[in-house]
């Protein structure tokens, strides 16, 4: 159902038998969203996050769980999960998921343009307090790091620039 109703909207959709093929998949492919089961044959869905984070793949994670508990939601949510979705949930429950994670897109979109606005004016400390809270709001975020590396290179710290540009990458990959 998850595949069917992804790809009627139009996503490109991969899927995996289990979650060792999903780990390989991730590890060798790009993707823009992953949707991980906590009960996978061979390799949890638990187990594959940590595993890909790990390596630091930073790719944003919906979680998808029939036996929903505390301890998962709890380990899923530190390891940087974008959502927790409970089985069984409709195509109403999934787009709307979908489309708060489109917004979030759209908040940095005007995080982009605010903090671009605020170093024009010279207000380089505002732009970086904006930035650094977004950041720790969403922490596996490459795009927040670019825009700090962008922000210290505009105020004239390019080694910081460059540390935060590192980061970008890490988490890009």
């Amino acid at each position: 159902m998850l595949t069917k109703c992804l790809e009627i909207d139009g996503y490109q959709v991969q899927t995996a038998a289990n979650g060792r093929e999903g780990y390989e998949a991730i590890c060798t492919g790009k993707f823009d969203l992953i949707f991980l089961d906590i009960k996978l044959p061979e390799l949890s869905g638990t187990e594959v996050l940590r595993k890909i984070r790990a390596r630091g793949i930073g790719t944003p994670v919906i979680i998808i769980t029939a036996y929903p508990t505390v301890k998962n939601a709890v380990e899923c949510t530190q390891l940087g999960t974008m959502a927790y979705l409970q089985k069984p949930f409709t195509a109403d429950r999934l787009r709307s998921v979908l489309e708060g994670l489109s917004l979030d897109a759209q908040r940095r979109s005007g995080l982009r343009e605010e903090v671009g606005r605020l170093l024009k004016d010279g207000d380089g400390q505002t732009a970086l307090g904006k930035l650094k809270s977004a950041l720790a709001q969403s922490p596996a975020d490459p795009q927040i790091y670019q825009l700090l590396a962008d922000a210290y290179e505009q105020l004239g710290d390019p080694q910081t620039a460059e540390k935060f540009r590192r980061a970008a990458e890490v988490f890009d990959t």
